[in-house]
Order: structure tokens, then C-alpha cells, then sequence
């Protein structure tokens, strides 16, 4: 396993806009992005550890030493263009398919990425105050290698990217930057395409109430999901997706 380096990814970053901060461990990741004061367009946060990792919805997140990726972007600029956490998914899942083209990887609303279907990755976007404006949290982790006794869960250990690490982080980091500058629009027929339950029948749990036997019919612009039940379509906001033989 190659180690993290902070010259090595902070060579591969397009623009001089990015502070770096490694971690052998830490607490979380997107937790230290909320204790930094932001000096410079993006800080980027990553450890080879994280005690206290978190999905969505306050979920552990196991994050041993194993050479995983653990990484918080974190921002001061506008990003309200377009569902971060959707438009995160599809540039990892780009990422990972630009450093392997023979990977089928696939998106699960509103945050997994999936390959052979099992997660293999999560965001974690969370957003906060900071002075006069909006700063933006985007916690990415992504399973490379993962204990046996987690083995029901995805990695891509027989993939080679435990040696690119690196350059995976660096990546990801530059389309960061790249949709903040450029904010594209483009994105969510990517993201449709990439949609493992398109179309299918699924579970989703609400805020109050779990929904079965009901239909994935599409996203709206700002990434709600469009679900069509006995009594039309309705909007979730928010949720958890079940579908049958994905884990």
C-alpha cells in the first residue's frame, strides 16, 4: 500500500487554490472541516483513519487503516447551483471508471456508489455558516480494501488503487474545483444513466414512514427523487433507498 503524500497530490491539483492537511488518524474528517478556519478557496482534508466516521443520518462509517479513502473537500464557494451530493457521486464514479475503464460503477440515490452491487463509497455533504457565507463540507469515503468480517460491503482491492490513491484523491479534488468554476448543468441525464434503480421497484424510508413496492421514476432539478405510489408521483426530499439484491 503506498502511503498518502501531501506533495504527491498537491502536484496533481490544477489550480494553487488548495491548503492540504493529512491525517495518520483523526476523528472525522468532515468534523475537522468544521473546526478549520477557511484562508484559501478550498482546503482539503485526509486521513488513513477515521475513529468517529459517519454516513448520512448520523451512521458509523467504518474507517480503519486499511488504505481506504477518507477525504473531506471543503469550501467557501457557491456550490448551489446543483445537488452537491448527486453531482459528488457521479464525479467519483467518473473518476474511478477514468483510473479503470473496465469498472461497471453504478449510483444509488441520493449518495452510494455502488460496483457489483455492493457500496463501495458515500458522501457526506453537510453546509454551515461561515461569516458571510455558505461553507460547504464534501466528506467522500471510498472502500479499496475492507476487513473479511466486512466483506458484504464492496472494495476495489483487486483493482490496483491502493498504489493510487494519491492521484485518486488529486482527481476528485480538481473536478471539485472545476464544477464550482464552471457550474455545469449537463449533469443529470450523467446521473440518470448512472442510476442503478431507474425505473424499478423499490423501498424508501422517509423522515416518518418507510414507502413499499413503489417505483424510482426519475430526479427534478434540484435532485429530489420522483416516486410514483399508488397515488401519483410524490417528492422525497431526503431518504433511504432499499432495492432488491443491491447491498
Amino acid at each position: 500500500m503506498k502511503p498518502l503524500n501531501k506533495e504527491e497530490i498537491a502536484k496533481k491539483i490544477s489550480k494553487n487554490i488548495v491548503d492540504i492537511n493529512i491525517f495518520n488518524e483523526i476523528d472525522s474528517t468532515n468534523d475537522e472541516a468544521k473546526r478549520i478556519n477557511l484562508k484559501n478557496d478550498f482546503h482539503l482534508i485526509v486521513a488513513e483513519k477515521q475513529t468517529k466516521g459517519r454516513g448520512r443520518r448520523g451512521k458509523k462509517w467504518s474507517s480503519p487503516a486499511l488504505g481506504n479513502i477518507y477525504m473531506t473537500i471543503c469550501t467557501k464557494n457557491d456550490l448551489s447551483f446543483a445537488p452537491i451530493s448527486l453531482l459528488t457521486g457521479l464525479i467519483c464514479k467518473d473518476v474511478i471508471v477514468k483510473m479503470n475503464n473496465s469498472l461497471n460503477i453504478k449510483l444509488k440515490w441520493p449518495n452510494d456508489i455502488l460496483f457489483k452491487n455492493k457500496k463501495i463509497g458515500g458522501i457526506l455533504v453537510e453546509k454551515e455558516l461561515f461569516g458571510s457565507k455558505v461553507k460547504t463540507m464534501i466528506g467522500i469515503g471510498i472502500n479499496i480494501k475492507l476487513n473479511e468480517k466486512e466483506s458484504w460491503w464492496g472494495d476495489l482491492s483487486k483493482y490496483g488503487f491502493q498504489n493510487q490513491r494519491n492521484e485518486f484523491i488529486s482527481e476528485i479534488t480538481n473536478e471539485i474545483i472545476k464544477i464550482s468554476i464552471e457550474k455545469p448543468m449537463n449533469w443529470a441525464d450523467k446521473w440518470r444513466d448512472s442510476c442503478v434503480h431507474m425505473n424499478k421497484t423499490i423501498e424508501i424510508h422517509g423522515k416518518d414512514k418507510i414507502t413499499q413496492n413503489v417505483i424510482f421514476k426519475d430526479i427534478d432539478k434540484d435532485g429530489n427523487a420522483i416516486i410514483e405510489t399508488d397515488n401519483g408521483l410524490e417528492i422525497f426530499k431526503s431518504g433511504q433507498i432499499n432495492v432488491k439484491g443491491i447491498y
